[in-house]
């Protein structure tokens, strides 16, 4: 291999550093990959890349380092895949998956010496999880189960309840229980958690409902 030692170590240094630069901030909100999956991620696709370009040089062959540095990125999307979590109707870690593929490809461009993109790119993608979360336009979906009597007037009482609390309703579902209950199942938007939190209480101070519960 014709690539000198030091700027090996010095490749991968900047991806150690780049990769847990991006990796810490999946840390601090807890996320299943976090800093040290980040960093190994990075200082992978760096080595493979630098075995790609300059590995094969001693021995005369002719080869495309283009070919490896895909099946990294391809590879990587199984790894992503492992950080996407279902809770009841939310789905979760999508972010920290397109992290993790990010960060393969700041590591491919550092093993290929490219180094003033490579740093570019993780501030954009730091920047963009930091500074742009407040913007995202995307809210939490929760399942709200209620246990009440089946009257036409008590339905209404449960609505201006919702309605009170601004809640968006994207689907319901009513079933008949026993002794003229009835269970309703709605489909709520809102990421504020105090709101949650408020609306239950006023909905399990209505006489008439006996349970009221997010799932």
């Amino acid at each position: 291999m014709n690539l000198p030692l030091l700027s090996v170590f010095l490749r991968l240094i900047t991806s150690f550093l780049l990769s847990g630069l991006i990796g810490l901030e999946r840390e601090s909100h807890g996320r299943p990959a976090g800093f040290r999956t980040h960093i190994l991620v990075g200082l992978g696709s760096t080595l493979i890349m630098i075995i790609s370009a300059y590995g094969f040089n001693d021995l005369g062959i002719s080869y495309d380092p283009g070919k490896m540095a895909a099946q990294v990125i391809s590879g990587v999307g199984f790894l992503g895949a492992g950080t996407i979590l279902r809770e009841g109707v939310n789905i979760r870690g999508l972010t920290t998956a397109a992290s993790l593929w990010s960060v393969a490809g700041i590591g491919l461009a550092v093993g290929i010496g490219l180094y003033t993109p490579a740093i570019i790119t993780t501030l954009f993608i730091v920047g963009t999880l930091i500074l742009l979360k407040k913007f995202d336009p995307i809210h939490a979906l929760h399942t709200l189960k209620i246990t009440t009597i089946d009257q036409p007037a008590q339905l209404v009482e449960v609505f201006a309840v919702l309605a009170d609390h601004n809640i968006s309703v994207k689907q319901m579902m009513l079933t008949s229980g026993e002794n003229t209950s009835l269970h309703l199942e709605l489909i709520i938007d809102t990421k504020n958690k105090k709101q949650i939190e408020k609306l239950l209480v006023n909905l399990n101070e209505i006489k008439e409902v006996s349970k009221a519960f997010i799932e």
